[in-house]
């Protein structure tokens, strides 16, 4: 069977399946997915950091990425292998039409999940089943084909999360949960253009202390600061991996121009967005 490496940044594909067995080539780099994927690690380990949080991934560890995901790979062993389906934005919005917004969050929060061996069988088949379908490139309904497989393959992660995971982990418990929940997504959706506490407390209808103390409760950090990262997390994606100018980026992300870019992220780094593109550019 062909393999194929991803490219975690780029589907240059309608969709894309197979093995990665060497990810030298794009380690210690951000990527900003375009698309989605759903990796299973088949042997060895990778420590990975998805949207500022770092996991270890083991053998039977599904990962599921949602459409802009930002990832980085910090290191792996010699025999990682994992199969991985990745698809587009649209056609995973089309396949998920159904599901309810609260799941995805979930997902958002919880990419990485070990398996226990034995319900390993149905990934494994998916998978597999993936990978044919990537395959049969003569098949003229092969995109269809695809879309609706990713469907039945969201179904069964569905199902899985709500039988290995408590509902209220999944849809929160208290009323703080919820809202901080809601916070973290609307971060992820807005963080590009807005950065101030401000616009989050009031899409949330709660005051800015109130949103400061459920997130200082659950996370021990300001809900400016967490704000921040994210937009800083955006920056670093584009000085890295385009050929975007500094100004480009400024007006991309909604900074008034160019100097306040580069004070708002040498405040945070500690270096200016230039030294930052010549230390880590591809």
């Amino acid at each position: 069977m062909e393999q194929k490496n991803s490219n975690l940044a780029i589907l240059r594909e309608p969709f894309v399946a197979g093995m990665d067995e060497n990810l030298s080539p794009i380690m210690h780099r951000l990527w900003k997915l375009e698309g989605g994927a759903i990796y299973f690690c088949r042997s060895g380990w990778a420590h990975v950091t998805i949207d500022l949080k770092d996991y270890e991934i083991v053998e039977n560890t599904q990962i599921v990425l949602l459409p802009g995901t930002i990832i980085r790979i910090n290191g792996s062993s010699s025999d990682f292998t994992a199969s991985f389906f990745g698809f587009p934005k649209e056609m995973f919005r089309e396949a998920c039409l159904r599901f309810e917004p609260i799941f995805f969050r979930f997902m958002k929060e919880k990419p990485c999940y070990k398996l226990p061996e034995e319900n390993t069988g149905a990934i494994n088949s998916l998978i597999h089943a993936a990978m044919v379908i990537y395959n049969d490139r003569e098949n003229r309904f092969r995109n269809q084909i695809a879309k609706n497989h990713l469907q039945s393959f969201m179904l069964n992660i569905y199902d899985k999360c709500y039988r290995h995971f408590d509902r209220q982990e999944i849809e929160g418990g208290s009323r703080q949960d919820e809202i901080f929940k809601n916070f973290i997504a609307l971060v992820h959706e807005n963080c590009i253009s807005q950065r101030e506490v401000t616009f989050y407390a009031n899409k949330l209808c709660i005051s800015t202390k109130y949103l400061t103390g459920i997130c200082k409760s659950v996370t021990r950090d300001s809900a400016k600061k967490i704000i921040d990262d994210f937009a800083i997390l955006e920056i670093k994606v584009l000085l890295q991996s385009t050929e975007l100018t500094i100004q480009e980026i400024a007006d991309q992300l909604g900074f008034p121009d160019q100097s306040y870019l580069g004070r708002y992220f040498k405040r945070h780094e500690g270096m200016s967005p230039k030294e930052y593109q010549s230390k880590y550019s591809m």
